[in-house]
């Protein structure tokens, strides 16, 4: 599935629209400034995909800093069957860049 931009990251989130958000980033990365996502550091994930299971089918949204573990997670889990699991390009440092937060 087409990884996703920042902006269209906004705007599901202002929507309230319904997803599955992880952030594969570690925890103190996470205390600095997170967007509310599942925390699942990316060398955990695959220790986590009983709970990930059920959306195998769903739309994935995962981020991290800048978007290579992101995309490395993204990788993992289409490789393991997930559907629609999309990157967010540039991670929170886009955001960061772009929202002011």
């Amino acid at each position: 599935m087409q990884d996703i931009t920042v902006e269209e990251l906004k705007s599901k989130l202002d929507q309230s629209e319904d997803f599955l958000f992880i952030d594969v980033r570690e925890p103190h990365e996470y205390e600095e400034f997170n967007l509310g996502a599942w925390l699942i550091p990316l060398g955990n994930l695959m220790s986590h995909l009983r709970e990930l299971e059920p959306h195998r089918n769903d739309e994935i949204v995962i981020h991290c800093r800048s978007g290579a573990r992101s995309g490395a997670a993204k990788e993992a889990l289409t490789q393991l069957g997930f559907t629609k699991v999309r990157n967010l390009l540039g991670g929170v440092l886009d955001w960061q860049e772009k929202y002011k937060q």
